[in-house]
């Protein structure tokens, strides 16, 4: 018996190794639903469920469903767990770089080990993204997870009345954050204030850069977004001030970033069913010592 737990441990052990010592920066797919947090943890959970199932995984592990174990199973290393329930300490080091909404899909890039440090120096160029967004109503959160809080009449507003005034949304312009967003205020999230009922005050204008905006759609009361911009950055207010600015109102019904640095959705992004640590392996970044820097703070579209 003692032959054939050796024989375990050691596989796990060396897998997991090759886990702990990844440094760099890769991209995956955030789906529509879960925030980015969310996403981060389902690309953990499946990263270290893969390692386990390789091995044939534990009974302890097999039993630990939703609960995130980041080091070796201490059962197959001849340990007892005093407290199945405990989560352990994490020994996977990951963080992601450009939050995106909820609502939202498309690009994330994620940063392992050594390369979270890496995320505010390899994320400084350009975002993009295609925006669908729907004139003649308002909503609370400026997308539409939100409720209406405004309607307008929208029929006045033709195709060259939008790209007339989109010139004024390009290069480097002054922009008001959304209430609702990642922003914070006495440590907590503004979103998360307003949730609790707090009064929340808008943030003042800060300057943010347009590199490029285009018109690709125009079918009221939809109309869709080709965006390429900077850091800091909200999708969500370029649209309500548009809408006010086609004296009428908007929101972003649909947002796709297509862009984040130096990665594309379409050949860079890992869908769920490639986060393994072979497709990582493969689309790594690695970065040196030289290229770290702290820890940039979050930001939202």
């Amino acid at each position: 018996m003692a032959g054939n737990l050796s024989s375990t441990v050691a596989p796990v052990s060396s897998s997991l190794s090759r886990l702990q010592a990844l440094n760099g920066l890769f991209a995956v797919y955030k789906k529509q639903g879960p925030t980015s947090a969310d996403v981060l943890n389902a690309l953990k959970e499946a990263l270290l469920k893969g390692n386990r199932t390789r091995q044939g995984g534990c009974a302890v592990c097999r039993g630990w469903q939703g609960v995130m174990v980041l080091s070796p199973c201490l059962s197959e290393a001849g340990v007892q767990n005093p407290n199945p329930r405990k989560r352990r300490k994490q020994s996977l080091k990951m963080g992601h770089g450009g939050t995106l909404d909820s609502a939202a899909s498309g690009v994330l890039v994620v940063g392992v080990g050594n390369g979270t440090k890496m995320l505010s120096t390899m994320l400084t160029g350009s975002k993009k993204y295609v925006a669908v967004g729907e004139l003649g109503k308002a909503t609370d959160t400026l997308d539409a997870t939100g409720s209406v809080i405004l309607e307008k009449d929208f029929e006045h507003i033709t195709r060259p009345d939008v790209e007339a005034k989109l010139k004024a949304f390009t290069g480097d312009i002054m922009q008001v954050p959304p209430l609702y967003s990642a922003l914070k205020k006495d440590g907590q999230r503004l979103s998360v204030l307003l949730k609790k009922g707090h009064k929340v005050e808008a943030k003042p204008a800060r300057p943010v850069t347009v590199y490029n905006l285009t018109l690709l759609e125009f079918k009221p009361p939809l109309f869709t977004l080709d965006i390429e911009c900077g850091g800091g950055f909200y999708v969500r207010s370029l649209v309500d001030d548009l809408g006010k600015a086609l004296s009428s109102c908007a929101h972003v019904k649909e947002l796709t970033r297509t862009k984040q640095g130096q990665f594309t959705l379409q050949e860079h992004a890992l869908r769920e069913e490639q986060w393994t640590l072979e497709h990582i392996l493969r689309s790594l970044q690695c970065c040196s010592e030289g290229e770290l820097e702290p820890e940039p703070p979050e930001a939202e579209t």
